[in-house]
């Protein structure tokens, strides 16, 4: 009964996200929610910490939510920026223990700083078009000046589209902006199959230089 219910979740949440794409393709960017394979390999950096602030963005229907969850067992921090209205409130129905703000994610800085904290990781299950380089506060530096010392950002891209020339070009962004950027094998049990990139220690100016709040009463 238990992978019967877990199943007909899935397929439930796979419809939500195709009707959510076809609405507005720009807005989802996506036709159906990563697998928990790449949730598994996107979230590693959350079990590293103690008692870490992890931010998502775009959740979606919490794929990567559920594994952040399960790693944090009650410690720390949960935020998530998401930009449908629709999927926001299914994610904070679905998990009330994170703090579910619906906008953009260009909006991480003055979220951690309504609630005076710094990330000590930044999950993103954002496409790479989120990411221009051309905006006047491209996102990839908004990101790393939210990040506390030593922390991380996770990226994932999809294989077929890693070798592609804007593909390359915000991975070459990723390591201008990061002094480290790995990039984890192919996880070929998501549709498509993906890799994740993991990049720590930004070079941008201001990273890292504020105190956050810990704990789950923080």
């Amino acid at each position: 009964m238990q992978v019967t219910d877990r199943k007909a979740g899935q397929s439930t949440d796979t419809g939500l996200f195709f009707r959510e794409f076809i609405r507005s393709p720009i807005r989802t960017a996506a036709v159906a929610p990563s697998s928990r394979f790449l949730a598994e390999q996107i979230t590693v950096p959350v079990a590293e910490r103690g008692d870490p602030v992890v931010v998502e963005l775009g959740p979606g229907t919490g794929a990567f939510t559920k594994e952040i969850q399960r790693r944090l067992r009650g410690r720390g921090r949960h935020l998530a920026i998401e930009l449908n209205p629709r999927l926001a409130d299914l994610l904070g129905k679905r998990y009330p223990e994170v703090d579910v703000v619906c906008g953009d994610a260009s909006t991480l800085p003055d979220v951690l700083a309504e609630r005076g904290l710094r990330a000590d990781v930044v999950v993103s299950g954002l496409p790479w078009v989120a990411f221009p380089t051309t905006a006047a506060r491209p996102l990839l530096t908004l990101v790393a000046q939210s990040l506390a010392e030593g922390g991380v950002f996770t990226q994932f891209t999809y294989g077929w589209t890693r070798w592609t020339t804007p593909a390359r070009r915000q991975l070459q962004n990723l390591r201008d902006t990061f002094e480290e950027v790995v990039v984890s094998r192919t996880v070929w049990r998501n549709i498509p199959p993906a890799v994740v990139y993991l990049a720590r220690r930004p070079r941008v100016a201001g990273a890292g230089g504020a105190p956050r709040e810990a704990g789950p009463g923080a």
